[in-house]
């Protein structure tokens, strides 16, 4: 089983929908697994626990369960559980990241957010966790060009000692009419452009947790530009194979 953290130590960047994105897609890919809810504020309960199947894929904890409830989720055939951390205390922060395969550090491309996300990723690196920064609400491209804020961005964060990762998750409404029909982007349509970016990603956090080598040694290069003609479906499901394989 394998565990990853998402945080970010300023509200708002999007953890949350980072959290929800990304567990709903890959149960939805066929994998079991668990998100724990450890954020106070309990936003993605608010939007999963009306599932029926609510009670054997959502779990309200606290850092200090964290032990208990992976040796649960390994006895249960667990194949992923996927933690969306409060922004406080440090402690129970760090506590989580430490005992985790992989963190998510969220942000958002504007400056107070980058300013924030320096704080997640000093955290990480008190930890022997490789850690991944997560771009969310970025603005979708315009004639196929990136914006000049995301560009800033990723070159901002290429100092911050954490990758970035290449796929980025873009302001749409997609989100916001999926978390009010109690699911993720990708179940209420698997064809959007919002579906996509969580697939991508997905993808190539899979590679980053099927491919991580011992502490000592460098994560290996992200996924490379989404290329011609692939699917992100067909993308997702084969770095996902290599995920439980």
């Amino acid at each position: 089983m394998k565990t990853i953290t998402v945080n970010s130590r300023k509200g708002g960047a999007g953890k949350t929908t980072v959290s929800v994105s990304l567990a709903m897609a890959a149960r939805q890919a066929g994998l079991r697994v668990v998100l724990a809810d450890m954020d106070p504020l309990r936003s993605s309960s608010e939007i999963l626990r009306s599932r029926e199947e609510a009670s054997s894929m959502l779990i309200e904890a606290n850092a200090g369960k964290l032990w208990v409830l992976q040796e649960n989720c390994k006895r249960n055939g667990c194949d992923l559980l996927v933690i969306d951390t409060p922004t406080h205390p440090e402690s129970e922060i760090i506590h989580c990241m430490t005992h985790s395969d992989l963190v998510l550090a969220v942000t958002r491309p504007t400056f107070l957010d980058l300013a924030a996300v320096r704080e997640t990723i000093a955290l990480v690196q008190r930890t022997p966790t490789p850690g991944l920064v997560v771009l969310n609400q970025c603005p979708p491209k315009r004639n196929g060009e990136e914006n000049p804020i995301v560009i800033d961005a990723v070159q901002r964060l290429r100092f911050g000692k954490l990758p970035v990762a290449k796929s980025v998750l873009r302001s749409r409404i997609a989100y916001q009419h999926a978390f009010a029909s109690n699911c993720g982007v990708t179940e209420w349509d698997v064809n959007s452009e919002a579906a996509a970016d969580v697939l991508w990603l997905l993808a190539e956090i899979s590679k980053h947790l099927a491919l991580a080598p011992p502490k000592s040694v460098p994560l290996p290069r992200t996924l490379r530009r989404r290329p011609q003609g692939v699917s992100p479906v067909r993308a997702m499901q084969s770095a996902l194979r290599r995920l439980v394989g």
